[in-house]
């Protein structure tokens, strides 16, 4: 039988002509690809953060006075964590951790001192998702029992420590959250404060993964006529318990205030008698366990 024969020539494959597929590259920490860096320009690298307006959608609200805005766990998370580790956050308050957690696939540890509060907010989660992935503790941030609560929290998560340590505490004395003798937004004097955070951010760097990273989000306060760098003596505080400091981030105020309306007026008199400058930044404090 005859061979047929292909007039059909084979180019050759040049190297040029094939397409390389470069290996995924992340840090430890985050599921960022490296060799995409570039795709990534929604991620603030700078340390100036400016947002417009509060984010309400995907289970967000302002209900609460004193609450983060969600912007900062977006940022954060996407940074610092991978999906599915787990946020701890010591003063949960309304919950912005845990939300943002669950839209981003990741896992929350909250810890919340006001049992009504605790109550209120696991509303805002499915009765699946507070068992697989947001975790509601009603306890006191500074005691030894709230570390245990939550290594048995880990525990049944899967996990020895967490992998993100985020901090909200109450500016001292600026807003009174609640009645209770251990809340730090009552305590008597500003050292003792400063005492009672220090508890706090050394129960969070216990039960932080080592190399993860820790955020505090804090503000300043003016008293007897003379600024209180709240911020700053708490940056000192988590250098005391063991944490490096990464980052100092100014972030505007203007996505997470209350209308002043006619008020406003009255605070730049104020500042114009009294020889200060209206608040219209706080931090967002990075640090790593090393």
């Amino acid at each position: 039988m005859a061979k047929l024969k292909s007039n059909i020539k084979l180019k050759p494959v040049k190297k040029a002509d094939l397409q390389v597929v470069k290996p995924i590259k992340t840090t430890k920490y985050s599921d960022i690809n490296l060799n995409e860096w570039k795709s990534y320009d929604h991620i603030k690298t700078d340390t100036l953060w400016e947002f417009p307006a509060r984010l309400k959608e995907g289970g967000h609200s302002n209900e609460y006075h004193g609450n983060y805005i969600p912007q900062i766990a977006q940022q954060l998370y996407e940074r610092f964590t991978k999906k599915n580790d787990i946020v701890l956050d010591m003063f949960f308050g309304s919950g912005t951790s845990g939300i943002e957690a669950i839209n981003m696939n990741r896992r929350c540890i909250g810890v919340e001192l006001k049992e009504d509060l605790a109550e209120s907010v696991s509303e805002k989660f499915t009765p699946k998702q507070l068992v697989t992935d947001v975790n509601i503790i009603c306890a006191d941030s500074t005691t030894e029992l709230a570390v245990e609560k939550v290594k048995a929290r880990l525990d049944i998560m899967g996990e020895e420590k967490a992998q993100f340590l985020m901090l909200h505490p109450p500016y001292d004395d600026i807003i009174k959250f609640s009645d209770k003798k251990e809340d730090l937004s009552n305590c008597a004097t500003t050292e003792e404060f400063y005492d009672l955070f220090e508890r706090v951010a050394k129960n969070g760097y216990d039960l932080l993964e080592k190399g993860r990273f820790a955020a505090l989000i804090i503000g300043d306060k003016y008293a007897n006529s003379q600024l209180i760098p709240l911020g700053f003596e708490c940056m000192r505080r988590m250098n005391n318990v063991g944490f490096i400091t990464k980052s100092i981030i100014v972030k505007d105020m203007q996505g997470n205030e209350r209308a002043k309306g006619k008020t406003a007026n009255l605070w730049r008199y104020r500042a114009l008698a009294g020889g200060f400058y209206i608040f219209k930044h706080e931090y967002v404090m990075l640090f790593q366990k090393v």
